[in-house]
């Protein structure tokens, strides 16, 4: 794991503000997101809370957006 990545994962998300999607069904089935440092974002699943989120840089996040947008996914 790289330097960038550990510093992700070191960050305490105790106090995190998780976001839902606004397109979350009723089921509320969705991905939750948090902000972290340096434009980083974390995601979870929003039925399993206690589990470990994934960490993305700011950079990884925007190559994942883009690729959303761009209907690659």
């Amino acid at each position: 794991m790289n330097d960038a990545k550990a510093e992700l994962y070191a960050y305490d998300l105790s106090t995190a503000i998780w976001r839902k999607s606004s397109a979350s069904g009723a089921e509320h089935d969705c991905v939750e997101v948090t902000d972290l440092p340096d434009g980083g974002k974390a995601v979870r699943d929003s039925k399993r809370p206690e589990a470990v989120p994934l960490r993305y840089t700011a950079s990884e996040w925007a190559a994942f957006r883009k690729g959303v947008m761009s209907g690659e996914f």
